[in-house]
């Protein structure tokens, strides 16, 4: 994909992940020059591979290097992270690095899923949410340009725990609560690096999805036995 004069470089941390990973085509899609950064010794190789030959630029490297991270920052004009919940502290780093760098137009810490500051969640989640407040209290501190994306739950992690579809004997379903808790339906909705002027400005974005719960989501997959075939609510 050519990169296009005047564009914004983008920085993303966690570019070969799930979420990364399209982040980072969506963004070479838009012609934007794209870095990723990467551990030396990660073994997505074929992802990286593939990431370099659309266009990515990648750029090797710990989140210990803290000198090599404000150099690498004062490259690029906005720093998407997409790390995964082991690394989720390790966006302390970057922002210290982003404000040494002084010069990053707009930071997204990777808070793509529920809005930890308006949500009751049970205690093992909680222990993650915490973890995601502090980074959040933290970006808010550092008095840099950011943006919260809080685009709910992605389908794919959470229907696959639910119905467990690769699982050849799986027969009862577990649902915590009452199954009647609203969530987003993802499944007719891509999601683009891009956003209008007006977005690209605004500390929180909330995406307008369709809204479903487990209950209706089962509905439709208990009418397609042999699996799962019956639920059990806890």
């Amino acid at each position: 994909m050519e990169v296009q004069k005047n564009k914004s470089k983008i920085l993303v941390f966690g570019g070969t992940g799930y979420i990364g990973s399209y982040m980072v085509k969506a963004s070479i899609k838009l012609g934007h020059p794209t870095y990723v950064f990467s551990r030396p010794n990660s073994h997505k190789t074929e992802m990286l591979n593939q990431l370099q030959s659309m266009g990515a630029i990648i750029v090797n490297g710990t989140m210990d290097e803290h000198d090599r991270l404000v150099s690498l920052l004062r490259e690029v004009d906005v720093v998407i992270s997409a790390l995964a919940y082991p690394q989720v502290l390790d966006q302390l780093k970057i922002i210290e690095a982003i404000k040494v760098a002084g010069n990053i137009k707009r930071f997204l810490p990777s808070d793509f899923g529920v809005e930890e500051d308006r949500v009751s969640v049970l205690p093992p989640f909680e222990a993650f949410l915490e973890k995601k407040r502090k980074i959040r209290r933290a970006v808010e501190a550092a008095n840099i340009p950011y943006t919260f994306v809080s685009a709910n739950c992605f389908g794919a992690y959470f229907v696959n725990f639910l119905l467990r579809p690769y699982e050849q004997k799986q027969e009862i379903v577990t649902v915590y609560g009452s199954g009647e808790a609203k969530g987003e339906d993802f499944n007719h909705i891509s999601l683009l690096a891009h956003f209008s002027e007006d977005d690209v400005e605004a500390s929180a974005l909330y995406p307008d999805l369709k809204v479903t719960t487990i209950d209706e989501l089962l509905n439709i997959f208990l009418c397609n036995p042999p699996k799962p075939v019956s639920a059990a609510f806890e």
